[in-house]
């Protein structure tokens, strides 16, 4: 199975996760997915493979050398985003791709267009996997675990290629926050690890955002519209006016690079009562703090203006940037960089505008930066991989192993 086809059977499998269930896995389909890649996994040859109840999938490479090498680990998530369906993925090949628009979906006339994704036109003459149009892709993250499982198929293949102990694990949940919750670091056994998890070819990371939910409740009081002057509290209103206090330009669609944001996610409300839903984000842990503070500040001047408790927030940190974690060991940052200059590749060294496995883990005591899995466009349906791009992704996994043994 080469690794078109390998990711084009990972993709078949619903992965959703789901943030509201409370469970681990969040979502059925990523268990029935898990025990795909046991059983994929055991034919393949690899050892001391474990699944536990709550879904997270581990295996071993043993060393084929007596040489003292440290144990490093490939970690990738088998849930896809629920920004989108994940449901019944319909991938098409476009190969040759000619650097033009590519018609996804011809009944609903759904077009992924150079002129708003131009990047695309980088990929002129290579294989790209795109969607009908009607769900995301799933490339986020099952390029990285189709890439995790074709390099230890190689590997094992080509046994002259002398290297060390290597531990790789699939995780769920990783798209709601909760992927590295239940990972057992000690079981993993890895001095430090790389999660194939990042963008475009080229990718590698060691920092990203800081990362906290907030949730604002709006309380109004309903009382008949026609006698409702000096009655009525209309908590829409009042969450309106909650939106517009935040600064609009910090919002992800005006911010990139170290720039962070407040990203309203959902907002739902009657007159009575409206819930406004936010991700909170930035790379510097002091404005991150300061982000936090201010929506507590605006919470209280909603209150001196409306009355005592009309709005309350709740506030819970997710993820905190890893840098402080990787940037002492920046050896296995340039590990990863030497590997991708031996198989062509530029390393594109810069801030994850978002979050992985691996800024949990880190401060889990395994440090993880991130290697791209060569995917665009996530959680969308415009979202699209290259195969030449997981093709290297494999090349420079099989490079860091081998290099790690010299």
């Amino acid at each position: 199975m080469n690794i078109t086809e390998r990711f084009l059977k990972y993709v078949s499998f619903h992965t959703t996760s789901d943030d509201s269930t409370n469970l681990t896995p969040s979502t059925p389909g990523q268990m029935f997915f898990a025990q795909y890649l046991v059983e994929e996994l055991t034919a393949m040859g690899l050892t001391d493979i474990t699944l536990d109840k709550n879904g997270y999938v581990m295996a071993t490479l043993p060393a084929n050398t007596d040489k003292s090498i440290p144990t490093i680990g490939f970690i990738a998530h088998m849930d896809t985003s629920p920004d989108m369906s994940g449901k019944n993925i319909k991938p098409q090949i476009i190969e040759d791709y000619d650097g033009n628009d590519i018609l996804l979906n011809e009944e609903k006339v759904i077009v992924l267009e150079t002129s708003k994704y131009p990047e695309i036109t980088q990929y002129k003459g290579q294989d790209i996997i795109v969607t009908d149009g009607t769900t995301l892709l799933g490339a986020d993250d099952k390029a990285g675990i189709a890439e995790i499982v074709t390099a230890m198929e190689y590997l094992i293949a080509h046994p002259e290629i002398k290297h060390g102990k290597v531990r790789i694990a699939f995780t769920p949940d990783e798209e709601i926050g909760q992927g590295a919750h239940h990972f057992d670091v000690e079981q993993f056994g890895a001095e430090w690890a790389y999660t194939m998890d990042g963008g475009e070819i080229g990718e590698l990371e060691f920092e990203n955002f800081n990362a906290a939910a907030a949730k604002v409740t709006c309380n109004g009081v309903n009382v008949h519209p026609g006698y409702a002057k000096h009655k009525m509290k209309n908590s829409i209103r009042i969450a309106h006016q909650f939106i517009s206090m935040l600064p609009r330009h910090e919002t992800p669609e005006h911010t990139d690079g170290y720039e962070g944001f407040y990203h309203l996610l959902s907002m739902e409300g009657s007159v009575e009562k409206t819930t406004l839903n936010y991700i909170i984000r930035d790379h510097d842990r002091d404005r991150f703090e300061r982000r936090k503070k201010e929506m507590q500040h605006l919470v209280n001047k909603i209150n001196a203006e409306f009355g005592e408790n009309t709005a309350t927030v709740e506030l819970k940190d997710q993820y905190y940037n890893m840098r402080e974690k990787v940037e002492p060991l920046m050896h296995i940052v340039d590990l990863a960089a030497t590997a991708m200059k031996e198989v062509g590749i530029t390393p594109n060294i810069k801030p994850i505008r978002g979050g992985t496995d691996g800024s949990q883990l880190s401060f889990k005591g395994l440090p993880c930066p991130n290697i791209f899995a060569g995917g665009h466009n996530f959680h969308a349906r415009f979202e699209y991989v290259p195969v030449q791009s997981m093709e290297k992704a494999t090349q420079v996994i099989v490079t860091i192993v081998k290099n790690l043994a010299n």
